[in-house]
């Protein structure tokens, strides 16, 4: 049994989990800052132990979901990472999933008798995309369209799960944080495809790195880099984002691109070989340090705190991984 949970946790690779974790903390910090604000709405300030349950779910959520998806990409997994233990036998395919099933379960009865039921909506999704992202992938830009969306269910969960709201559910300036946190991750999930694509290449996954080839793609990794400033200043300035800009946001949005531009710098040097898997560090602390940057626009001082520390943790908790072949 032992043995079991050891080789489940391994397989959850929790260095992602600040993907899932601050994705959902900026809907669920969009809800507090409405809750505090001084117009009169249905919106209550959770409590502390509700904010708590909810975190939790959301940064084990990337874990869970990862059973999932190794148990769908044995294939390219045999050759990609030969040593995950889904692939070498240490954690056996059905019992992993059978247990993530039961965890599934709880999430639901959760959600349902002690947060808000239409919270089930994004977080079924998530699952159900999750699904169709090992399939999208292997379809060009596709799949990266496909993560983008099933991490944005995390910021609805965030938002919908912490406390009663009233219709319109989703507004222009909410849809356009989706928006965002969809491309930080649709870019993300671009990056890992670099080390992939040999695996990829042989189990006829045409991935977008695979569909253009090393070379062209290396270009893209630089050009693309930019791609999420590019898209908020375009959304910004044509109002579809209604809270307004501030100096915490500045810094942790210039830092942010910072850290893109040379996650994009990093793939296109080191576009194949071990280089390239170590540079997913730098690519998780982009993502996830761009997504703590949102959160500015409505709570400065929460927003330091996660830049900080998704940019300490991520770093940690990869170097706890150095096995690229796991």
């Amino acid at each position: 049994m032992l043995s079991f949970f050891k080789a489940y946790i391994k397989s959850m690779r929790l260095y992602y989990a600040f993907i899932t974790g601050i994705a959902g903390w900026i809907g669920m910090a969009f809800y507090e800052y409405i809750a505090k604000s001084s117009f009169k709405t249905v919106e209550l300030v959770p409590l502390a132990e509700k904010k708590a349950v909810i975190l939790v779910m959301l940064f084990l959520s990337w874990g869970i979901n990862q059973i999932i998806n190794d148990y769908l990409g044995l294939k390219e997994d045999r050759i990609n990472a030969p040593h995950r233990p889904m692939v070498t036998g240490e954690l056996q395919p059905h019992k992993a999933l059978l247990f993530t099933g039961f965890l599934l379960l709880i999430t639901v009865l959760i959600i349902f008798f002690y947060l808000e039921p239409i919270a089930l909506i994004p977080a079924v999704l998530g699952v159900l995309l999750n699904v169709v992202y090992e399939y999208a992938k292997g379809y060009g830009i596709f799949g990266n369209i496909v993560f983008g969306l099933m991490i944005s269910m995390c910021t609805a969960f965030g938002f919908l799960s912490a406390g009663p709201t009233q219709s319109p559910y989703f507004t222009s300036s909410r849809i356009s944080v989706m928006i965002l946190v969809a491309v930080m991750n649709g870019l993300m999930t671009f990056y890992t495809y670099f080390k992939d694509y040999k695996g990829d290449k042989e189990a006829d996954k045409k991935t977008i790195v695979v569909q253009l080839g090393i070379e062209k793609s290396r270009y893209i990794a630089i050009l693309s880099s930019f791609m999420p400033a590019v898209i908020f200043m375009m959304l910004y300035f044509n109002g579809a984002i209604v809270a307004r800009v501030n100096n915490m946001f500045l810094i942790l949005g210039i830092l942010t691109i910072f850290l893109e531009v040379w996650t994009g710098y990093l793939y296109y040097k080191n576009p194949k070989g071990r280089k390239t898997y170590y540079s997913l560090a730098a690519n998780f602390r982009a993502c996830t340090c761009g997504q703590a940057a949102l959160i500015a626009l409505y709570n400065t001082e929460l927003s330091i705190v996660l830049f900080l520390m998704a940019y300490i943790f991520v770093g940690f908790l990869f170097d706890l991984h150095t096995n690229p072949k796991s």
